[in-house]
């Protein structure tokens, strides 16, 4: 049942166009509906008040996201933090680290601390900030934050969420929709499992996402960025950076002179085998920067986000 509220933050998905379910939004747009009453996937406009549950409906690998509000009816779903309000206003866009970073926030707003940086549980934080500290969550939701040199996260579970910020930072969130970052030179980032995202940002930092739908991105000097499994997608910004798209159906890009590795994958008597494995630099001519290509018979082609 709908029962008005306050106003509600959130997040939202969209495609590359901005729309959602054929609806066209712009960026700090307001918007009514008067169907009543607002109902989870029936009628309302949705929207996400967990972060990383935007995964579930766009996913990283070829979606956009916008902080929202949500006001006048809302209706909350059983599922997930997925709701239904009657009024919606979009906020700024964000990527994948400033989601990440959200996801963690909130966890650590709804636990109470202790000496220990490691939690384990469901709805569990953990934070190690100094010199070479390290954190830890396992289980659902969980979120892992280090903070300084040589400071380690990780997340393990149903939607964990780490972040390493610092020289030789490393963060891994593994499991359904996780979501790693690690800002700062030489940072390593690892996503697993089915829409994980991974971003790395600074100098040499590397990035990968492993399972189906992942995306990873590496932002920075000399940064690599590497995407495994189905329908995975790796980006690469900042120059002689290398994105690999190694799954089946995967897909590139970068900047000048970046370099692009992508793998073609064909079934055989039921069972994917590798086609082709090429690379190609990001010249400007014959492989463009900023477009996503994928292999097909063993030919870089331009593919929609």
């Amino acid at each position: 049942m709908a029962k008005k509220t306050g106003v509600v933050k959130g997040f939202k998905g969209f495609n590359q166009d901005l729309k959602c379910r054929g609806f066209q939004y712009e960026i700090g747009g307001e918007y009514e509906t008067k169907d009543k009453p607002v109902k989870c996937t029936e009628r309302g406009f949705h929207m996400c008040e967990e972060p990383l549950d935007v995964f579930s409906f766009y996913p990283p690998t070829n979606s956009r996201y916008c902080e929202v509000e949500g006001s006048g009816d809302v209706a909350r779903d059983n599922c997930d933090s997925k709701i239904a309000v009657q009024k919606i206003k979009i906020g700024a866009e964000i990527g994948i680290q400033a989601l990440i970073r959200a996801a963690v926030d909130i966890r650590f707003k709804r636990v109470k601390w202790s000496k220990q940086a490691s939690a384990t549980g469901v709805r569990g934080a953990a934070s190690a900030t100094g010199y070479q500290g390290a954190a830890s969550a396992t289980g659902i939701r969980g979120a892992a934050s280090a903070t300084g040199y040589q400071g380690a996260a990780s997340a393990t579970g149903y939607q964990g969420a780490a972040s390493a910020t610092g020289y030789q930072g490393a963060a891994s969130a593994t499991g359904y929709q996780g979501a790693a970052s690690a800002t700062g030179d030489e940072g390593a980032t690892s996503a697993t499992g089915i829409r994980g995202a991974a971003s790395a940002t600074g100098i040499r930092g590397a990035a990968s996402a492993t399972g189906d739908e992942g995306a990873a991105s590496a932002t920075g000097y000399q940064g690599a960025a590497s995407a495994t499994g189905y329908q995975g997608a790796a980006s690469v910004k900042g120059k002689h950076s290398i994105a690999c798209g190694l799954g089946i159906e995967s897909k590139a890009k970068g900047k000048l002179t970046d370099w692009l590795v992508l793998a073609e994958w064909h079934c055989i008597d039921g069972e994917w085998q590798i086609k082709n494995v090429k690379t190609a630099s990001v010249d400007g001519e014959c492989i463009k920067e900023n477009t996503w290509y994928t292999l097909k018979d063993g030919e870089f082609v331009e593919v929609s986000d």
